[in-house]
């Protein structure tokens, strides 16, 4: 076969690039080593949902390429789900001052660029960092998910399925890890004996090893991350006053120390949104676009339920109008049942120094349409700032490969000020509503009796004494035996006698009436306190019985085994 010239190259790539709607400008291509900015390489705004793939050695500029996709996009109107791993993407909310070098570059490519900010909303996992604070209930983070953080193997995972099975039936709230310990507690002790040979399959041996995982979890301090108030994954699909979407920036200053954490978190947010969404069919533009950064963490040593939980939602959420970008080195990091449906690839230099980078390239260049170029030479000498393109066009055909210069993001490529990101969090309209953790009644004050019945194993008059094995006192004093017994370390958990941590009371609001004093536990948290007391002084046995019968039914689960609170 003949080969081409430039100007035949050049005139496959604007043809192939030649498209109707609106886009997503990325740069200029380049063939036969210069830049033709008359060739622009683009993606269709609305094939952001059929996913995609940005992938290249560290320092190549993926986070860059992140950038400068959320300023279009968000300009579009299309809010943008980042995680920001290093602290660079905070510049988001910083306009960017031109210098000689920008304009050159730009000029090079036919951009017509000048320095803009853009809304940004800093989140962060637990209150770990700054940001407002992203937090889930257990029972909405789910079994197969929370099996994914304590590393359970499948038998494991299945018997943590069947816990949360019975705490659903049970109505029974999982809002944090101390109420999935106190429900395993009472299903290993005596008084819930029965009920664990009800559930059929789960043995107390390995319900013992789910509690010391369990147990693992709060030594590291991971408890901060679960409980209420849940953050509700719609805040991730607003809009500015100004019609420009919302740039949701998620800061992981501890990605090191909690990896497992923080690409499973990240998994639960996409969940809880495909519950929650509804079937769109195709849009004009996506509801979201959703930057999944690190992605190799999700899929590392990772159960067969897990991966298949992805496959599926990754699969389906596109019909609801949620893009996903996964974010990563080389693509065999990505199974090759996720990496089928990533339509749009932005792949970015890629390094040849060990006989392993070697297959790895080899494996990458395998995955792209036939082009003009030679792929290999291509993604070992691209520079900083370039990237082999091809994408989804409107009509559901790949473009044409372009080897491409990428444009120059219009705020800064760097931190925004302390100074700016406290002042945008101290304003942001979600801090009220997640900005302080509250402690509502769930399985723990149940199971215990705490706040509703007396605390130390000793009867109210009339009443039957609550299970000692049940006590607050010793679920601790168990809990303390296996961090230090098992665990091999000083136990985090309080002595008997100290006083047990409390969150503040929330302010009430100014225009806000007197609370009227209650006689005799008359109202409706009267009513509740002696429901539940009454409940508790029957037995913690014949209390769980009554909630299953009475007042439930069985939680319909996501595909992840997650559900919402909202969605009860």
């Amino acid at each position: 076969m003949a080969k081409k010239t430039t100007a035949e190259k050049l005139a496959t790539i604007q043809q192939g690039y030649t498209l109707d709607g609106p886009t997503i400008e990325l740069g200029a291509a380049i063939v036969d080593g210069e830049v033709h900015k008359e060739a622009q390489v683009r993606l269709p705004l609305s094939m952001m949902n059929r996913h995609g793939l940005v992938a290249g050695a560290t320092g190549t500029g993926k986070t860059v390429t992140l950038h400068m996709m959320a300023e279009q996009l968000s300009t579009a109107g299309v809010p943008v789900f980042l995680a920001d791993i290093k602290g660079d993407l905070s510049g988001l909310a910083t306009a960017a001052t031109a210098s000689e070098k920008l304009t050159a570059r730009t000029a090079s490519l036919g951009q017509e660029w000048s320095g803009k900010a853009f809304p940004v909303e800093f989140l962060s996992l637990g209150g770990d960092g700054n940001g407002v604070p992203v937090r889930a209930t257990i029972t909405s983070f789910g079994p197969i998910l929370l099996s994914r953080i304590m590393e359970l193997n499948d038998t494991q995972e299945s018997s943590l399925q069947l816990i949360f099975h019975f705490a659903d039936q049970k109505k029974l709230e999982l809002i944090d890890l101390k109420d999935l310990r106190a429900v395993i507690q009472f299903l290993t002790s005596d008084e819930g004996k029965a009920e664990l040979e009800d559930l059929g399959g789960l043995s107390k041996a390995t319900a013992g090893v789910i509690l010391r995982e369990l147990v693992n979890l709060e030594a590291q301090g991971m408890e901060k991350f679960f409980g209420e108030p849940e953050f509700d994954t719609a805040e991730l699909l607003r809009t500015a006053p100004d019609g420009r979407g919302v740039i949701s920036c998620l800061e992981l200053p501890t990605l090191q120390t909690k990896p497992m954490l923080f690409s499973t978190f990240l998994m639960w947010l996409l969940a809880d949104l495909f519950e929650d969404l509804p079937e769109a069919g195709d849009l004009d533009k996506p509801k979201l676009v959703f930057f999944l950064d690190e992605a190799h963490l999700l899929f590392t040593d990772a159960s067969k339920a897990f991966l298949e939980a992805i496959t599926t939602t990754v699969r389906l959420i596109r019909s609801k109008g949620v893009g996903i970008f996964f974010v990563t080195q080389t693509p065999k990091d990505v199974p090759a049942a996720v990496l089928g449906q990533l339509a749009n690839r932005v792949q970015h230099a890629l390094r040849a120094f060990t006989p392993e980078d070697a297959k790895a390239l080899k494996a990458t260049v395998s995955t792209f349409p036939v082009s003009d170029y030679d792929l290999e030479e291509t993604l070992t000498s691209a520079g900083i700032g370039e990237a082999v393109i091809t994408v989804m066009n409107e009509k559901g055909a790949p473009t044409p490969v372009a080897l491409t210069k990428l444009r120059a993001p219009e705020s800064v490529m760097g931190p925004s000020t302390d100074e700016l990101i406290r002042s945008t969090i101290g304003a942001s309209s979600l801090l009220p509503k997640y900005g302080t953790a509250v402690d509502n009644i769930s399985a723990y004050e149940k199971l215990t009796g705490k706040g509703t019945a007396p605390a130390t194993g000793d009867a109210a008059p009339g009443q039957p004494p609550v299970p000692a094995s049940l006590d607050p006192n010793a679920v601790d004093a168990d809990a303390r035996r296996i961090e230090e017994e098992i665990l091999g370390r000083p136990s985090s958990r309080p002595l008997p006698g100290s006083a047990p941590e409390e969150w503040p009371p929330a302010p009430a609001p100014a225009d806000a009436p007197a609370p009227v004093p209650q006689q005799g536990g008359d109202g409706m948290m009267g009513d509740l306190a002696g429901v539940l007391g009454g409940a508790l002084g029957g037995g913690i046995k014949s209390m769980a019985r009554s909630f299953g019968t009475q007042l439930g039914r069985e939680l319909l689960r996501g595909v992840f085994g997650t559900s919402s609170r909202r969605r009860r």
